[in-house]
């Protein structure tokens, strides 16, 4: 498969598992491999903003440097309603203290970046590109990586949302309707992973508000393992290359390990040089 400008990147989620992506995209940027479109859920999204701002290494400080200097994850943040990993801290404040986006080159540049949200009332995908307004350019990021139950509902335009991994958590499909065929998907699982197909169950109380958000998350297991057989078919007939972690996944998605996450770092780097020495 030829990369062009007719060549999508799509980014999928994982919370912390997506270090594995920034080591991909600061190699990709190391060497100014630039793609026309990107799309990024969760994680994804949140990571390849700064791709997408040219900011390399920025991700990388927010996942591992920051994490060390503040831990952003923990019980203790849940308990004062900013969630199990801190998004106020996260997308409010870290950005505009430490490193901040740079907004020009964002919304100046011609490369189309996209985020997946999922719609609490309505229990559908949400697809945003957003050039002009800074504050609903995070809420949409911030959003997109509102992981259901360990985080508040978040609201973009006052709608609220969660995690647009609970309504398309691979979205390859939105790449290919946005008229990109050919795509370059980074995963963050092994080859061969498939979330084990048990009833998912939620307490009432939980998203009782929200009836058609409850129901996307029963079936999300199903939904996830047929978009990767999906991705196995537009790899063998050589419409995706999928770029995925090889050594065993010892990240989870809420991990804080320092050493683990700086490793899943260099392995993301390591497989970014392979991909494209070929």
């Amino acid at each position: 498969m030829k990369i062009d400008n007719h060549t999508g990147l799509v980014l999928e989620g994982g919370g912390m598992r997506a270090i594995f992506t920034v080591g991909v995209l600061d190699c990709f940027m190391d060497n100014n491999l630039w793609f026309p479109y990107t799309i990024g859920v969760s994680a994804g999204a949140s990571n390849g903003i700064s791709y997408a701002s040219h900011q390399r290494g920025r991700s990388r400080y927010s996942n591992i440097d920051l994490l060390k200097e503040y831990n952003y994850i923990g019980l203790r943040h849940f308990l004062r309603g900013r969630g199990y990993i801190d998004m106020k801290f996260l997308f409010y404040i870290y950005p505009e203290k430490y490193k901040p986006l740079d907004y020009e080159t964002y919304f100046q540049s011609p490369e189309r970046f996209v985020m997946v949200t999922s719609n609490c009332l309505t229990g559908k995908a949400e697809y945003y590109e957003e050039k002009k307004d800074p504050k609903r350019l995070v809420d949409i990021c911030c959003a997109s990586c509102s992981l259901p139950i360990l985080c508040p509902v978040a609201y973009v335009d006052g709608i609220p949302m969660v995690d647009g991994g609970v309504c398309d958590a691979i979205p390859i499909q939105r790449a290919i309707d946005d008229g990109y065929p050919k795509n370059v998907i980074i995963l963050t699982r092994n080859k061969g992973y498939r979330k084990k197909e048990k009833d998912f169950w939620l307490p009432s109380f939980i998203y009782r508000k929200y009836p058609a958000i409850r129901e996307q998350l029963k079936l999300r297991y199903r939904r996830y393992n047929e978009v990767l057989n999906y991705i196995d078919e537009l790899e063998a007939k050589g419409n995706a290359l999928v770029i995925r972690p090889e050594k065993p996944m010892e990240v989870g998605r809420t991990e804080s390990n320092q050493e683990k996450l700086t490793a899943l770092y260099e392995e993301g780097y390591e497989i970014g040089k392979r991909f494209l020495s070929k």
